[in-house]
This record gives C-alpha cells, sequence and structure tokens, in this order.
C-alpha cells in the first residue's frame, strides 16, 4: 500500500508543535512528517517521491528565513511529481500581494490566518486528502477513517 504524507512546513516550534498536535488525528493512517525550513522540506520531499510514496498535503508558514512558504510553494507547484499535491497556506504576516501570489503562481489550494481553530484545520486537512487520493486513483478504504466523507461521495457520484 502507497504511503501518504502530510508534510508541516514551519520555523517556529511551538507553532509547529500545535500543527502537530491538531493533525494527530490522521496518525495510524497517514504519516505526518515535520520541516523547520524550506531546505529540509525540498530534501524530504524528494526521499518520498523517491521511495515510491505520495505528498498528498503540505500546511506550510509562510514567513520563514531563506525562502518564504509562498517561493517554496511556487516552486513545488512548478514540479510535475507534485501537482496533485494539496497546498494550505498557514500564516499570520501574509500581505495582500503575497495572497495574491500564492494563489496565482502557487496554486494554494486553501490559505488559513493564524490563529487557527484545530476543528478547522483538522476538517480542512481531511477535505484536502479527500480530493488527493480520488484525484491519484489511490484506493480509499484504507483512509476512510480519516477523509471527508462527504465530499468522498461527491466526488464519487
Amino acid at each position: 500500500m502507497e504511503k501518504i504524507y502530510i508534510l508541516c512546513i514551519e520555523d517556529q516550534s511551538e507553532v509547529l508543535h500545535s500543527v502537530l498536535e491538531h493533525l494527530s488525528f490522521f496518525e495510524g493512517h497517514i504519516t505526518i512528517e515535520e520541516c523547520e525550513s524550506t531546505a529540509e522540506a525540498k530534501q524530504l520531499i524528494n526521499e518520498i517521491d523517491g521511495e515510491g510514496d505520495y505528498v498528498g498535503v503540505i500546511v506550510s508558514d509562510h514567513a520563514m528565513p531563506v525562502q518564504t512558504g509562498v517561493e517554496f510553494l511556487i516552486e513545488l507547484n512548478n514540479d510535475f511529481r507534485f501537482v496533485d499535491t494539496k497546498k494550505i497556506l498557514l500564516t499570520g504576516q501574509a500581505t495582500h500581494m503575497d495572497t495574491i501570489q500564492a494563489i496565482n503562481q502557487a496554486a494554494i489550494d486553501k490559505y488559513i490566518e493564524k490563529p487557527w481553530k484545530k476543528e478547522h484545520l483538522v476538517e480542512l486537512v481531511s477535505t484536502m486528502l479527500t480530493e488527493f487520493i480520488i484525484k491519484k486513483g489511490i484506493p480509499y478504504e484504507p483512509f476512510l477513517q480519516v477523509l471527508d466523507k462527504p465530499r468522498l461521495f461527491e466526488l464519487l457520484k
């Protein structure tokens, strides 16, 4: 069975810990990985792809040193291997122009402002995973417990 990953990229350890804690709902079905920089994320996604597994969802902060989350997501969007990967920008510091750039050039799927609500993040990631799995043609049954069932039924019609 293919492994599907949720990748969380955040340079502030306390924020990263909160995101991971909130996404613990998916453990046992989806592999959750953390990165404190975009450089670390690039290395990890290449390893995941090299093993024949999938990066299903990326939750990325925007304001990070060296390379912003938007710059990273633009790069990712231009890599054919990750065209179906769902992208969520999680930030409290993006400007209006950053947001436009993220939508137009990085094709982000969702934008969430900090602070976020746990339920909203979990629901959003569940929906994104559901859409990713169906788009990739991955059998959804092993992941049913963590998928967005109304969205799944809608996509299966």
